[in-house]
C-alpha cells in the first residue's frame, strides 16, 4: 500500500513533545513504515503525570465533560473511515474489521456522555434507627484522581476509547501508554478530543519503553487507578506492585462455545469465522469448542473445511482490499503470528 511516513510527537499537557528518538510503526502485513512516533521514557511519563495532576486541580463540570464527549463522538463519526484506514495500516487489520472497530469506538462516547450527566450520590435513611431521627446524610461521587491507562495492539482505537471516555466522564485526567506497535490511532483520537474542546492535560499520551513508563505510572502516588489490557503476566505484576491503587485488569478469557445437536446449520461457518478473523487476535474470538457426542460427526465435517478455506484465503492484495487472514509472508513475523493481548 502506498503510505507516507509521518512523524508523530507525544502529547503531554496539550503540547506536542519530541524526544530526539523515534520508534517506527510498521504495517504487520507489508512491513512498510506507516509512521514514526517519538520515543518516550520515564522523564516524559513524569511530565505527563504532572500535567494530569495540574488538570485535576481545575475540575471540569459534568455538563462540560458530557459536551466534550458528545462532540468527540460526532467528530469521530464524521472521520470514521479515516480512523478505519489508520487502524488497518498500523495493525494490519482487514478493513472490514477495522470499520467495525471504528464504529464501536464512536458508540463508546455517547454512553460515556450519558454517565457524565447522571453521576450522583445517594441519600442515607438515617431515621432507620432512633438515633438518626431528624438527621440527613448523603454521599457524593468525586473523581478518584489521575488514571494510568495501558492499552494493547489488537484494538488500537476502540480499547483506547474504552479507557479514555469513562475516565473523562468521571472527571479523571488520563495518562495513556498505548502499544508501541499501534500508537497512531490513540494520537488520532486525542486530536479529536482536543478539537472537541478537551483542555490541556486531561489526556496525555506517552509511547515508548513499557517498563520505564509503566514503572512511573505504578509508582506515582498521584495515580489512583490503573486500567490495563494485556497479558496476564504483566497485568498481575502491575496489580502486585500497585497494592495501594485500584487496578482494573482485562487479561482475556478462554471464550468457549458449546455445540448441541440442534445447533443451526451455519454454526460451523460462524465459529470458524469468529475463531480465525484477524488471525484470532481478539479477546472475544472463539478459543475452545465443546461438541456434544451426537453432534460431533456433522459438526466436524462442516467445521474443518471452513477452517481450511480460511487458511487458503490469502489473496494477492492488501488488508485495505480483502478479508486477509495473515501476513503477506507466512514465514515472517506478521499479524498471523502475533498473540492477542486482551
Amino acid at each position: 500500500m502506498a503510505t507516507t511516513s509521518t512523524d508523530h510527537p507525544l502529547l503531554i499537557g496539550g503540547e506536542r513533545v519530541e524526544t530526539g528518538e523515534w520508534t517506527e510503526v510498521r504495517s504487520p502485513y507489508s512491513g512498510e513504515v506507516v509512521g514514526r512516533i517519538a520515543k518516550g521514557g520515564a522523564a516524559e511519563a513524569r511530565r505527563a503525570l504532572d500535567a494530569a495532576a495540574a488538570a485535576l486541580a481545575s475540575p471540569l463540570p459534568a455538563h462540560e465533560r458530557a459536551r466534550i464527549l458528545d462532540a468527540t463522538a460526532q467528530l469521530l463519526a464524521e472521520r470514521q473511515e479515516e480512523a478505519a484506514q489508520l487502524i488497518s495500516s498500523e495493525a494490519g487489520k482487514p478493513l472490514k474489521a477495522a470499520r467495525v472497530e471504528a464504529q464501536r469506538a464512536v458508540s463508546t462516547y455517547p454512553f460515556a456522555a450519558v454517565e457524565a450527566r447522571k453521576l450522583s450520590g445517594e441519600t442515607v435513611p438515617m431515621d432507620a434507627s432512633a438515633a438518626g431521627a431528624g438527621k440527613l446524610a448523603f454521599t457524593m461521587r468525586l473523581p478518584i484522581g489521575v488514571i494510568g491507562a495501558i492499552s494493547p495492539f489488537n484494538f488500537p482505537l476502540n480499547l483506547v476509547a474504552h479507557k479514555i471516555a469513562p475516565a473523562l466522564a468521571a472527571g479523571c485526567p488520563v495518562v495513556l501508554k498505548p502499544a508501541s506497535t499501534t500508537p497512531l490511532s490513540a494520537l488520532f483520537l486525542a486530536s479529536l478530543e482536543e478539537e472537541a474542546g478537551l483542555p490541556p492535560g486531561w489526556l496525555n499520551i506517552v509511547s515508548g519503553s513499557a517498563a520505564a513508563i509503566g514503572d512511573e505510572i505504578v509508582a506515582d502516588e498521584r495515580v489512583k487507578l490503573i486500567t490495563f489490557t494485556g497479558s496476564s503476566g504483566v497485568g498481575w505484576d502491575i496489580a502486585a506492585r500497585a497494592a495501594q491503587k485500584r487496578v482494573k485488569l482485562e487479561l482475556g478469557n478462554a471464550t468457549p462455545a458449546i455445540v448441541c445437536a440442534d445447533a443451526p446449520a451455519d454454526t460451523a461457518a460462524k465459529l470458524a469465522a469468529n475463531a480465525f478473523s484477524f488471525a484470532g487476535q481478539s479477546c472475544i474470538s472463539v478459543q475452545r469448542i465443546f461438541v456434544l457426542a451426537d453432534a460431533w460427526d456433522e459438526f466436524i465435517s462442516a467445521f474443518v473445511p471452513k477452517v481450511g478455506d480460511r487458511e487458503r484465503r490469502h489473496p494477492e492484495g492488501e488488508p485495505h482490499e480483502h478479508e486477509v487472514v495473515g501476513s503477506r509472508d507466512a514465514s515472517s513475523s506478521g499479524s498471523a503470528r502475533r498473540r492477542a493481548t486482551c
